[in-house]
């Protein structure tokens, strides 16, 4: 995932995730009393898909009300029980709760970072602070949590099988670590950080996707577009008029601090307002500027840890990660910066000897990475992306290409439908099929960028696997391509294609998943574990039997011709000094907020994030940081504060299970077997290190990601 990440999934997944019938209920505030809310009750689409054509607007708020009082009953109702705690009238009580309102989260998550508008964006801020409470209701209520002790206690006497008995260590952690043993008055006051926090991340979100909107570069003189393709012209064309700015050039942002087209664009003035305009998005002292609400975001988190008895919020949160400790993460993140930023460096200088070797007259800026860098590689390598691009077009790197790895490693099929409908005209939806023939799950995939789509990539469920529920994955991904200009053939970059490979990757997880219960179906998992089935797919794209399946010329059908594969394959390692540092830098930002100390935690944003970066030897001036704390959807709105260190550490994770593969004869329906049975299907019902060292042999090995990024030979 460029930046990937699975987010969406609801706060509520750690319950359970869309669910079966409720009863039918009148939607408020409808003109017609007969009138009913569509999700009220479980769609009739199959699967339980959404149906798109009856769901309004107007529909989410009432549905997530109805849902979070539905379940509170439910709730009140298992702890209020004056029978003995017991697995079924306790846990599983518990994993069957919240149906309706998982079933609204669901699609309401997809469509306010998929497709929003104010409307929904209102819903979003007026709701967070109320679904955060109602999640406190669940695993602050004491009586609940009794009963919740009482069968931990006695676990190993219940004759459980493993996967419940992981559930039961499961809840109880999960409620340890929200606060349950707190006293009543700390509880009320985690309440209200937890309340506040969720308003202000949901606010976060909105004013990001304001910034990215309001920052996007305007073009008036088609002079200044030099270097771009007539397709990116036309694209920037369609986006001004779409704008209501016609006859000028719309450059639209996407969420990482570097764009794409700063590598095409050989008119510097243009890539340094590019650059600043995505540098400076979101801290220009206007009703976008997010600083102050991050501030005030770590400073809870700060105050969060110190209520519940942890260092700081790293501690707390990294307690049911793989890593568990910070001290952990920043000795593995230590391993990775001396070698990243010296590799960096080096290609610093083979770039600034390109700008002098043409008389350029100045020095490196972070402007003129991609663009100088691309000219290195095409010196180097004799590789142009302009000459890759018309081997990777969309759609046959999606069937030929991404469904095809899954078909030879699983044995999947998969059959596009148009009946089912979707929430806007770009997304497309398939049935994915089992080896034997069976219905697997449903995927939905939406490509391209819009002004009203979250930036980044990600993956997650609309309905998710649960036995116990009857319940088979709904699943979708979500990126941010660039949309060609009608009648134009989509054409992706090679870091697109990956980046297809990756949220399928995640995908595969959640549509493998086998789990009675829904808390512990993939890919409800920890942070530092989700990202490994993802990165790992990303390898299938060079294989060679998949990559000569897709890599074909779209006008003529000709395969990439083998002198050009060889060029790809030799420059795999390039420019990964600045790639990982970049990377790095996101993970240092990351934990240096999440660390601080309550007695420290109000920090001027600016100041701190340049501290930050200097501390851990990653200001290098020509390598901006991926994110900036003041966009950063990750660690202040998607879950991942604390946790962005995860990419790195799945990549550890991915490379050496490959390692595996390339040991064991690559890619076979045997080892596609293997690794789902060992892996892809287990979600969170054993030990993540247990595993990964069933399926490795060993515990992870740092070596073969250092290798895969060419930083040890």
């Amino acid at each position: 995932m460029n930046l990937k990440k699975i987010s969406g999934l609801s706060a509520l997944a750690l319950l359970a995730v869309a669910g079966v019938s409720c009863k039918r209920l009148s939607t408020a505030g409808a003109d017609n009393g007969e009138a009913t809310n569509p999700f009220f009750e479980a769609s009739k689409l199959p699967l339980q898909a959404p149906d798109f054509t009856k769901i309004k607007d107007s529909d989410y708020q009432p549905a997530l009300e109805e849902g979070m009082k539905q379940q509170q009953a439910e709730i009140s109702k298992i702890a209020d029980n004056t029978e003995a705690p017991t697995f079924e009238n306790t846990l599983v009580a518990l994993e069957k709760s919240g149906q309706l309102l998982n079933r609204v989260n669901g699609v309401f998550n997809l469509v306010t970072s998929a497709n929003t508008n104010p409307t929904l964006q209102k819903v979003q801020e007026d709701e967070a602070s109320k679904l955060a409470a109602n999640t406190d209701a669940i695993f602050l209520n004491t009586k609940l949590f009794k009963r919740v002790q009482a069968i931990y206690q006695k676990r190993n006497d219940l004759k459980l099988d493993a996967e419940s008995k992981r559930l039961v260590e499961y809840y109880e952690q999960r409620f340890e670590l929200a606060g349950a043993n707190l006293s009543e008055s700390a509880k009320d006051t985690l309440k209200k950080y937890n309340q506040e926090e969720a308003g202000l991340s949901a606010k976060f979100t909105n004013m990001v996707l304001a910034a990215n909107k309001a920052g996007a570069l305007l073009i008036t003189d088609k002079s200044e577009l030099a270097g771009l393709s007539d397709a990116e012209i036309q694209a920037a064309a369609e986006n001004s008029k779409a704008a209501k700015q016609d006859g000028k050039w719309l450059l639209s942002l996407q969420n990482t601090t570097q764009q794409p087209l700063l590598q095409s664009l050989s008119n510097r003035a243009t890539r340094q307002k590019l650059f600043e305009a995505s540098y400076t998005r979101a801290d220009k002292g206007d009703a976008n500027d997010t600083r102050k609400t991050i501030a005030r975001i770590a400073e809870l988190h700060a105050l969060e840890a110190k209520l519940l008895g942890f260092r700081n919020y790293a501690d707390w949160k990294l307690r049911d990660q793989m890593a568990q400790t910070p001290e952990a993460v920043e000795q593995f993140l230590g391993k990775l910066v001396p070698a990243a930023t010296a590799k960096a460096k080096a290609e610093a200088a083979d770039i600034q000897a390109v700008i002098d070797q043409q008389k350029g007259g100045f020095k490196l800026e972070p402007w003129d990475w991609n663009f100088y860098a691309e000219q290195v590689r095409k010196a180097k390598y004799d590789l142009d992306e302009n000459q890759i691009k018309p081997y990777f077009e969309l759609d046959k790197v999606l069937k030929d290409g991404v469904f095809y790895a899954a078909n030879q490693l699983y044995g999947l099929t998969f059959k596009e439908r148009k009946d089912l409908p979707v929430y806007q005209p770009d997304v497309r939806v398939f049935d994915v099929f089992d080896k034997d023939g069976s219905q697997l799950g449903i995927f939905y995939c939406d490509y391209f960028k819009r002004d009203n789509k979250n930036g980044g990539a990600w993956m997650s469920n609309i309905v998710g696997q649960s036995k116990l529920l009857n319940q088979k994955p709904v699943i979708y991904n979500v990126c941010n391509f660039t949309k060609p200009a009608p009648g134009k053939p989509a054409l992706i970059s090679a870091d697109d294609a990956k980046t297809m490979f990756h949220e399928f990757g995640h995908g595969l997880h959640g549509l493998f998943a086998n789990e009675q219960y829904p808390t512990l179906a993939s890919p409800n998992t920890a942070r530092d574990y989700v990202e490994f089935p993802s990165q790992f797919n990303e390898h299938w794209m060079m294989d060679p039997k998949v990559f000569a399946h897709f890599a074909v010329h779209y006008q003529t059908g000709a395969p990439m011709p083998q002198a050009l594969v060889d060029k790809i394959k030799k420059a795999g390692t390039f420019n990964q000094g600045y790639a990982l540092t970049e990377a790095l830098g996101g993970d240092a930002i990351d934990m240096a907020w999440n660390t601080l100390s309550a007695d420290n935690a109000k920090q001027d944003v600016d100041k701190f994030e340049a501290a930050s970066l200097a501390k851990a030897g990653l200001n290098l001036s020509q390598v901006p940081p991926r994110y900036r704390s003041s966009y950063f959807l990750h660690i202040w709105s998607n879950g991942y504060a604390a946790g962005y260190y995860a990419y790195a550490w799945t990549e550890m994770l991915d490379d050496d299970a490959f390692s595996w593969f390339e040991e064991n004869g690559g890619l076979t329906r045997a080892n596609g077997q293997r690794f789902r049975d060992m892996i892809l299907s287990k979600g969170n019902t054993e030990s993540y290190a247990d595993m990964f060292k069933a399926f490795r042999g060993h515990n992870p090995d740092i070596n073969p990601m250092l290798k895969s990024r060419g930083l040890v030979k």
